[in-house]
């Protein structure tokens, strides 16, 4: 019997993984492919996200593969005039394949002892009192204390459970791909630069992967089924429409539809069940949003499961998950569909966003936009207290060291710049660092694994009880 069974092998699922090995959770990964995706649907991640991998040691090798760009502005495509100065230690967009992501983060939850099945089609799920069982598509099944559905917007897991996903359905598609192209680059660039004055939803440009162009244009119509691909000729014929030329395309590694479709799960939890990434939120990729979310959902749920599996948690800690995930993608959702809006050619959005691109040039306004899409705005609903409380704490420099080098082992940490502090029965689960920081502007913050903030303050007392509220008994 497992601990965990993770539905869907992609970047969620990676992530969360690696994330329960921490604690030494026995959990296995199911995915239905035989082989990992060779579909590159993100091209890199933002701040926040390169924050968590930092907080686990694992961001060098993504920094090493993956190229940084300053963060300009990519709120509805519009371009801003100077880069946003952000409260970060990674302030920069990283471009890396979602290939290149996934992969970098399978072999970290398989160095940990995850073991990945692949081939695997869970197609039952039935839980009782003491577990989930896991009915696979070749009539074997698996037993696990708990299981978490990472396996997309078509959701196996989440139609399973008869959770509802309200939302829009897509009312626009679009084709892309990554293939070889015969007109010169030059050419093609300039074709393209001319196009999106008009119509940003047509693009085009080096992959990144060997010599190949990754190309997007608008669908003539939705597709029944977005699960079947595109046909080259499709693609041409579309291309043709847009940009009164197909470039050349031709040889493609791979060809897929997009919509925009707008979907939030009612729930994230039933019972020992539940969902993370695309299984409980999609919505159209502007910002590209999408791959960051769900990354930080495993971030947010790996330790809460961790600790029920271990038995400390305390009673409400797992619903907290939905409790903050829940609010954070209702508002991811919203703000793609306002980029929406901006993008369109009608003359009303138009109107609004020729506004939006003059308030982009006021420093506080283009900031707090970009802290939405990076996920650096985020705080969740911890009740009434310090600006500082619910919020994500940076990398903040230390005596000795940096604080996100004391957060590889996804434990909470005590930073106790007074040295009169305790964690005295929450030591197994909790470090105590006395140090200060001239960054730091509270005498001591209690930081949970994922960096967020759960108390700050000096009385011994009070700590006591967010100690227990979070991190559950004392031992």
């Amino acid at each position: 019997m497992f601990d965990v069974i993770i539905a869907g092998g992609g970047p969620t699922g990676m992530m969360l993984a690696g994330e329960l090995r921490l604690h030494g959770v026995n959990v296995v990964v199911l995915d239905r492919e035989m082989e990992p995706t060779k579909q590159v649907r993100a091209l890199g991640m933002h701040a926040r996200s390169i924050e968590v991998l930092d907080q686990r040691g694992l961001v060098e090798p993504f920094l090493t593969i993956g190229k940084t760009y300053p963060v300009g502005s990519f709120y509805a495509g519009i371009g801003a005039k100077r880069p946003v100065q952000l409260d970060t230690t990674h302030p920069y967009t990283l471009g890396i394949p979602q290939t290149t992501t996934e992969r970098l983060l399978t072999e970290h939850a398989i160095a940990l002892g995850a073991e990945i099945r692949r081939g695997c089609e869970v197609v039952g799920v039935s839980q009782d009192d003491e577990g989930v069982t896991a009915e696979l598509a070749d009539g074997t099944q698996l037993r696990s204390r708990y299981l978490v559905g990472c396996d997309g917007g078509r959701s196996t897991v989440r139609k399973l459970l008869g959770i509802g996903f309200p939302g829009e359905p897509a009312h626009h598609e679009w084709l892309l791909g990554e293939m070889e192209v015969t007109m010169p680059a030059e050419e093609l660039t300039a074709v393209v630069t001319e196009i999106r004055k008009t119509n940003l939803w047509v693009g085009a440009g080096p992959s990144g992967n060997d010599d190949l162009w990754r190309v997007v244009v608008p669908a003539e119509v939705v597709a029944e089924d977005r699960a079947v691909p595109p046909t080259l000729e499709e693609m041409k014929q579309q291309l043709q429409r847009y940009a009164g030329t197909d470039f050349g395309i031709h040889s493609p590694r791979w060809l897929s539809r997009f919509g925009d479709a707008t979907r939030l799960a009612e729930r994230y939890r039933v019972g020992r069940v539940l969902l993370a990434g695309d299984s409980a939120h999609v919505h159209p990729p502007l910002g590209g949003q999408g791959l960051n979310l769900g990354i930080q959902d495993a971030f947010n749920l790996g330790w809460k499961l961790a600790a029920a599996v271990a038995g400390w948690a305390p009673e409400d800690l797992l619903d907290s998950y939905q409790t903050e995930r829940h609010a954070v993608a209702a508002e991811v959702l919203e703000n793609t569909t306002v980029q929406g809006e901006l993008m369109s050619t009608d003359r009303g959005p138009q109107a609004v966003r020729r506004l939006i691109t003059e308030l982009l040039d006021i420093e506080g306004v283009h900031r707090f936009l970009i802290e939405k899409i990076t996920g650096l705005g985020i705080r969740y609903d911890f009740g009434a207290g310090p600006e500082l409380l619910g919020r994500r704490m940076r990398d903040i420099e230390l005596k000795d060291g940096q604080l996100y080098a004391r957060m590889h082992e996804g434990r909470g940490l005590l930073l106790d710049q007074g040295g009169r502090l305790s964690v005295e029965g929450w030591a197994d689960r909790v470090d105590h660092v006395v140090d200060v920081s001239e960054e730091l502007e509270v005498p001591a913050a209690l930081l949970r694994p994922d960096g967020h903030v759960a108390w700050v303050g000096e009385d011994q007392q009070d700590l006591r009880t967010h100690l227990t509220k979070w991190f559950g008994a004392a031992g």
